[in-house]
C-alpha cells in the first residue's frame, strides 16, 4: 500500500534526472557515433553508403515503431523493467555486431535488434522526468538531453581508438558490454512517478483541491490523436529527424570525402555533440522561460542556417563552424520534444504520445541517411542531399509559426 504523499528532505526526482542523464550519454553517445563504422566496413566488405545507411534506416524506423509500444507499457507498468528489457536488446544487437559477414546481418542486428532497444531510450526516462517534474520540465528534460550531448562528445573518439588499435569487431564487442551492463543497472534506479515513492510532483505540496499525484493531468490520448496540433508536431520532426540523422550518418564519410582524415573528421562528430550541451541546457531552460514554440523557432532557424552554410564547406575550420551552428540546434530540438507534448496535452497519456511523434520523426529518420546514401551513389556527390535537407527545414519553420495552443489548455506563458 501506497503512503500519503509527503513533501521531504530530499527529493527521488533527481534520481530519475542522474539515471536519464547517464542513460542517454551511453546509448545515443554510441549509437550517434555508427558513422566511424562506414569507413572500416565500406573497407572490408566493399558495401555501398546505400547498404550501410539502409541498416541505419531500418534501425531508426524500428526505433520509432517501438517506441510506440514501449510509452505505452511504460506508462502502464513503469520505468524499470522496460529499461532493463531496452539493456537487453541493445547489448545483444551489438554483441551480435562483432560477428558480422553479411549484408542481411547487419540488418538484423543493427536495423531489428539494436533498433528494438533504441525505441525505450528517450521515451522511458523523459516521459518519466515529466511525471516527476513540472515547474521546470523544460530544465530537467534538457539536462537528460545534456547526457546525449556528453555521449557524443567522447565517444567517437573513444570508438575511433578502438576500430584503430583492435578493430572494428573488438570495438563492438567492448560497445556492448558497456551499453548492457550500464543501463541494466541504470534502470533499477526509474520509478515510474512521485506517488510511488509517496512525493509530490517537484516534491511541492499541491493544493487541496488538487489530487497528490498531479503528474496525471491533461488530455486522453483519444482526446490528444484527435487534434491538428499534435499531427503539426509529428510532421515537424519527422523533418528534423529526417535532417539530423542524414547528418550525423554521413558527415564523417563527407569530410573524409574531401581529403579529411578519419581522426579528425570524428572530431566534427564530437564538435556537435559537445555544442550540443549548450543546446540541451540552454533550450531546455529557454522552454520554461519563453515557450516551448519559441524555443523550437530558435533551433529551426539555427539547423537552417547550418545547412545553407553547409553548402560551401570545403575545409575543417569550415566543418567546425557548420558543426558549432547545427551542434546546437541538434541539442535543442532533443530537449525541447517531450516538454512540448507535456506542454500541449498534458501527461496523462505521455508516454504513449510521446511514442508517436518518435515514430513518425523515424520515419524521418529512417528516410532520410538511406536517401543520402542513395543519391551519393548515383552523383557521387552530397550537394543535392544538403540543398533538400534545406527545403525541409524552411518547410517545418513554417509549420511551427502556425502551431496554436489547445483551447482547453491552461497555459503558463505564451506558446
Amino acid at each position: 500500500m501506497i503512503a500519503e504523499p509527503q513533501k521531504t528532505p530530499f527529493f527521488y526526482g533527481y534520481i530519475i534526472l542522474v539515471s536519464g542523464f547517464f542513460i542517454q550519454a551511453v546509448v545515443w553517445g554510441i549509437s550517434n557515433s555508427f558513422g566511424v563504422f562506414f569507413d572500416p566496413l565500406i573497407k572490408e566488405f566493399g558495401w555501398s553508403r546505400a547498404t550501410i545507411s539502409g541498416a541505419a534506416s531500418l534501425g531508426f524506423l524500428v526505433h520509432g515503431s517501438s517506441s510506440i509500444i514501449l510509452g505505452n507499457l511504460n506508462d502502464r507498468f513503469g520505468p524499470r523493467l522496460i529499461m532493463s528489457g531496452c539493456g537487453l536488446f541493445l547489448g545483444l544487437g551489438f554483441l551480435l555486431m562483432a560477428t558480422l559477414n553479411s549484408a542481411w546481418q547487419l540488418y538484423l542486428f543493427y536495423g531489428l535488434i539494436t533498433g528494438i532497444g533504441l525505441g525505450g531510450i528517450d521515451v522511458i526516462p523523459l516521459s518519466t522526468v515529466s511525471r516527476w517534474f513540472k515547474k521546470n520540465r523544460g530544465m530537467m528534460s534538457g539536462i537528460i538531453k545534456v547526457g546525449t550531448g556528453v555521449g557524443m562528445l567522447t565517444m567517437p573518439f573513444f570508438i575511433t581508438w578502438l576500430i584503430h588499435h583492435y578493430g572494428w569487431r573488438i570495438a563492438f564487442m567492448v560497445l556492448a558490454f558497456i551499453i548492457l551492463l550500464s543501463v541494466l543497472f541504470l534502470a533499477q534506479f526509474l520509478v515510474r512517478d512521485p506517488i510511488v515513492k509517496s512525493q509530490f510532483i517537484d516534491n511541492k505540496i499541491q493544493e487541496a483541491s488538487k489530487p497528490g499525484n498531479e503528474s496525471e493531468e491533461g488530455l486522453t490520448f483519444g482526446e490528444a490523436i484527435a487534434t491538428r496540433q499534435l499531427w503539426t508536431i509529428c510532421f515537424i520532426y519527422f523533418i528534423v529527424l529526417f535532417c539530423v540523422y542524414t547528418i550525423l550518418m554521413h558527415i564523417v564519410q563527407h569530410a573524409i570525402d574531401l581529403g579529411i582524415p578519419s581522426g579528425l573528421s570524428a572530431g566534427i562528430l564530437s564538435t556537435i555533440g559537445g555544442v550540443s550541451i549548450t543546446g540541451r541546457f540552454l533550450m531546455g531552460g529557454a522552454a520554461d522561460k519563453i515557450g516551448e514554440k519559441s524555443a523550437l523557432l530558435i533551433c529551426l532557424l539555427c539547423l537552417l542556417s547550418s545547412l545553407v552554410l553547409l553548402q560551401a564547406v570545403q575545409t575543417l575550420g569550415m566543418f567546425y563552424l557548420f558543426a558549432a551552428v547545427y551542434g546546437f540546434a541538434h541539442g535543442g530540438f532533443f530537449s525541447l520534444v517531450s516538454p512540448l507534448i507535456a506542454k500541449f496535452f498534458g501527461t496523462k497519456s505521455h508516454g504513449l504520445l510521446f511514442g508517436i511523434v518518435i515514430f513518425c520523426s523515424t520515419i524521418g529518420g529512417a528516410i532520410g541517411p538511406f536517401m543520402a546514401g542513395y543519391i551519393f551513389d548515383l552523383t557521387a556527390s552530397y550537394k543535392m542531399v544538403f540543398m533538400i535537407l534545406a527545403v525541409l527545414c524552411t518547410l517545418a519553420l513554417m509549420l511551427a509559426t502556425m502551431l496554436k495552443p489547445l483551447l482547453v489548455q491552461s497555459t503558463d506563458h505564451d506558446l
